[in-house]
Parts: C-alpha cells; structure tokens; sequence
C-alpha cells in the first residue's frame, strides 16, 4: 500500500515568522536563545500541520536558518579561513556571518 509524504515543506513559517525572527537576531533586538525558541516553534507547527493532514512520513532534518548549502559547509567544516577556526561546532554569529558574506 502507498504511503504519503513530503520531500520538504516551507521552513519560513506560517506567517514569516522565522524570516521575521532571524532578522530581528540580526538587528539585536533578539537573542540567540530567543532565535532558536523561534526555529522550535515553526519547526513544531511544521510537523503538526502535515500529520494533521495525514502525511504518514514526514521528513526530519530540512529545516534551516538560512541556507541548506551553508548548512552542509558547516556540517562538513568547510569554514574560510577568514571566519577563523569553527572549533568543533561552528556559532550562529559565524554561520550568519558567512551567510552574509
């Protein structure tokens, strides 16, 4: 029997609000703990809109601040040099700075 799924849904939010929570990080008018409550929050509404609508596997993984390329350059620790060394993880001010240029 076939099951149903999604290749990704919309990371934004609903209503823009990650968009509206990572540019309010960028103008400091949040911190970082209050840009990831909010990345919780739309990841949260995501998987509940697509169980309520009967979606039986739903993908895990697919959200992201900014960017999915960005995303894999920091998973792998392709960080430039002028970034400095990540360490074992690379920050939020320094994946926002990369992203930024």
């Amino acid at each position: 029997m076939a099951k149903s799924s999604t290749l990704g849904y919309p990371r934004i939010g609903k209503h823009r609000e990650l968009k509206r929570a990572v540019e309010s990080y960028w103008a400091g008018k949040i911190d970082e703990a209050a840009l990831q409550q909010a990345g919780r929050e739309v990841r949260q509404a995501a998987w509940a809109v697509q169980q309520a609508a009967g979606i039986e596997l739903i993908p895990c993984n697919d959200f992201s601040f900014y960017d999915q390329v960005l995303d894999m350059i920091c998973l792998v620790g392709l960080i430039p040099s002028r970034f400095g060394s990540p360490g074992p993880a690379v920050s939020l001010p320094t994946y926002f700075a990369m992203a930024r240029g």
